[in-house]
């Protein structure tokens, strides 16, 4: 999936919801850790310790099957919807613009994020083992590589700003709490967990939590439900309906997935009645837009995800599409619908068309895995889950089986992200900090930035606004586009200098700002601050261009003076700086 980040986030908060609350007053360090450790509920070890209801029977070589089948359904539908996403919003896709498929489609997936994502965090239990610690996800998820959108480039950034998990979701640090993108990458954590939800819980809590809060949380946690039991089960109504168990119930999530079963019961057969339905009351009632980043919210796309299932019949051309056709994140809602319905099948029963040309050897982009490898990963993983369950893998007749523990999931405490609890004052120490050598930094800013002033570097460029290159902007041409990292932090240029002793030095810059926004021009020389200058409609009432000449003659004579040109925002609003020129003129 492939997201452009809006400008403005709007976070509706509810006083009298958060009167509700008891823990809305509490503050300070300890009282927060408390308070997160209230919120949650993941102790696998004392629900292991717990007797089960019974067993259930699954063959490893059965498992393996479907678990395979659910990474390729995956792969099958954010490779078939890819064409399509985002090209529609609040409307359904036409029939004739299902684009068609072809199996070479399959292998589109490897450069996927939809794929790549979860596998970061996949990457991070098979390498810390499953009690790894959510400071050293958060870690490892700051040190990704790959371009980032919407709640999950928040949470990095928050992260790399040394903002530790689980404060880097929260909303008043993380302006997009119920975006999708937990939901996207949570299928992993119930293909390694069959039968097993509350891994699913337990992952969320981990993993979900770097970037997602409430029900951006649930949205994952349900989807890694669903595939752990769509490992036993294959109603999908049924699938639902179990995987409901493992979400709060007074969420506005669990009541979009009641709604879905409720409406598909009284209207089987007119799968477009339903998306209107979902139209009405999860995006055009304020009541369930609150917290909500619009067309990429949690809620209407993971309605989409189950109109595809329960109106797909089981057919996976058909649920793919349907989930597809329902718009908004459309590569990503049929790659969950296809990836569950794909898990009750198995692979030895998936259409060939959906398997023929599938790479053994093409590696999934910024990440370690084959397709081959993928699987065994997740079989070891599977292992290793169970076990700790306080399931066996025992040998019955020469073949081996897993014997997986039955219990109710204990789902996560019920969050707002529109009257959210405290914040647990979670930062990372120097030692962690010091491990996290990834930068907020676009890469293709860093080479525009070297053909436009060769000799400067970049700090927390923000990703909005498409930053980098231009050939051209408002009659200049060789054009460089900043954008600030967030709300607070500004996008800084800078570089040391000599200066000479015997000459008038100054700082020439040449800026514009956005037609539809405005910033902060701020210049410092050695942390002292010489100028702060807005670029707005009255400084650039008559060109569009500020031509700006900051005086370094107080600086004269010194060595290694660091100048910083700061893209400083003052609204989050279309906050790009257009830079033409920027270098020191001696005169």
């Amino acid at each position: 999936m492939f997201r452009s980040a809006p400008h403005q986030f709007s976070v509706y908060i509810s006083d009298g919801l958060a009167q509700l609350n008891p823990m809305k007053r509490a503050a300070g360090f300890f009282t927060g850790l408390v308070g997160f450790a209230m919120l949650t509920s993941v102790d696998f070890h004392s629900i292991a310790s717990e007797k089960p209801s019974g067993f259930r029977r699954l063959p490893v070589a059965e498992y393996r099957d479907k678990m395979k089948a659910g990474w390729i359904g995956q792969m099958a539908g954010v490779a078939w919807g890819g064409p399509t996403e985002f090209k529609w919003k609040d409307a359904i896709i036409p029939a004739d613009k299902v684009p068609a498929w072809k199996p070479a489609m399959i292998n589109e997936a490897f450069p996927q994020d939809d794929l790549y994502v979860e596998m970061t965090f996949l990457r991070t239990l098979e390498q810390y083992g499953l009690d790894v610690s959510i400071r050293q996800a958060g870690i490892d998820f700051a040190n990704s590589g790959y371009p980032l959108w919407c709640a999950n480039n928040a949470g990095r950034i928050n992260l790399r700003k040394g903002i530790a998990p689980p404060d880097s979701s929260h909303p008043q640090f993380n302006k997009c709490p119920n975006d999708i993108d937990y939901q996207i990458e949570a299928d992993f954590s119930g293909l390694i967990a069959p039968g097993l939800p509350q891994f699913a819980i337990e992952c969320g809590e981990k993993f979900g939590r770097l970037m997602n809060y409430g029900d951006g949380v649930y949205a994952g946690q349900f989807i890694g439900a669903m595939y752990a039991a769509a490992f036993f089960e294959s109603d999908p109504v049924k699938i639902a309906e179990t995987a409901l168990a493992a979400i709060p119930s007074e969420s506005q999530y669990a009541e979009m997935v009641r709604d879905l079963i409720a409406w598909y019961r009284a209207e089987p057969n007119d799968w477009e009645a339903t998306w209107r339905l979902c139209q009405r009351k999860y995006r055009e009632n304020p009541d369930y837009q609150k917290a909500s980043n619009g067309g990429i919210d949690c809620k209407i796309n993971g309605a989409y995800v189950l109109l595809g299932l329960l109106y797909g019949q089981g057919d996976p051309d058909r649920t793919i599409i349907i989930s597809m056709r329902g718009g908004q994140d459309s590569d990503c809602n049929p790659s969950s619908s296809a990836g569950v319905l794909f898990t009750t099948m198995g692979a030895s029963r998936l259409p060939a068309k959906f398997t023929s040309e599938l790479s053994e050897k093409e590696i999934f982009s910024h990440t370690a895995y084959d397709f081959p490898t993928l699987i065994a990963v997740c079989e070891k993983l599977a292992r290793q889950i169970v076990k700790r369950a306080g399931g066996k893998v025992v040998t019955e007749g020469g073949e081996e089986v897993f014997l997986i523990p039955t219990r109710a999931p204990r789902p996560s405490k019920l969050e707002l992200s529109w009257a959210p609890g405290p914040i647990a004052n979670s930062r990372f120490t120097p030692a962690e900090m010091a491990r996290i050598t990834a930068v907020n930094l676009p890469p293709k800013v860093r080479e525009a930035l070297e053909k436009f002033a060769p000799g400067w570097e970049i700090a927390n460029c923000g990703m909005d606004m498409d930053p980098g290159w231009r050939d051209e902007y408002a009659g200049r041409k060789n054009v460089l586009l900043t954008h600030p990292l967030d709300a607070n932090t500004g996008c800084v240029l800078s570089r040391k200098v000599n200066l000479p002793a015997k000459q008038r030095t100054v700082l020439r810059i040449v800026v514009a700002r956005d037609t539809r926004g405005d910033f902060d021009l701020i210049v410092r020389a050695d942390d002292r601050e010489l100028l702060r200058k807005p670029v707005t409609t009255v400084t650039t009432t008559n060109d569009p261009w500020l031509v700006q000449e900051v005086d370094l003659s107080s600086f004269a004579g010194r060595k290694a003076v660091k100048l910083e040109v700061i893209n400083q925002p003052s609204g989050w609003s279309y906050e790009a700086a257009y830079w033409a020129e920027i270098g020191i003129v001696s005169q």
